[in-house]
């Protein structure tokens, strides 16, 4: 049979094992959350720079995209001028006061000439429509 006296030596040191075991778990468990967080803290600056990054991206190309919208609209203008000016000089004198309207107020004219376009394609589809 056992003696007492060896197995409460045995309880005492399996006790010791365990706390040390314990100790050992806890500065582990420590190390590891800590790493963790410093894992977790490099993770979000590099998402916050990535951010900022295609932040900056994405405005340069609005930049570029209103830049480029601005002079394809001058370039038109300054077509649309020139060529009402040709116009102008070569009408007879009762058209010009419309031309130079037009050249002036290029808004309503356009306005004018799409109703005008809509209004021709509805009578020539009416006329198709109404022979069938």
């Amino acid at each position: 049979m056992t003696d007492r006296g060896s197995t409460r030596e045995t309880a005492a040191r399996l006790r010791r094992r365990i706390a040390r075991t314990g100790g050992r778990l806890e500065a582990t468990a420590e190390e590891l959350a800590g790493r963790a967080g410093a894992r977790t803290a490099d993770l979000r600056d590099r998402a916050g720079a990535m951010t900022w990054q295609l932040r900056s991206t994405a405005a340069e190309a609005g930049h570029a995209l209103q830049d480029r919208a601005a002079h394809t609209g001058r370039t038109a203008h300054h077509r649309a001028l020139r060529a009402g000016r040709g116009v102008e000089h070569r009408v007879p004198a009762p058209v010009r006061v419309p031309v130079r309207f037009a050249m002036r107020h290029p808004r309503p004219v356009v306005i004018v000439g799409a109703t005008g376009a809509a209004f021709v394609a509805a009578v020539v589809f009416g006329r198709r429509w109404a022979k069938h």
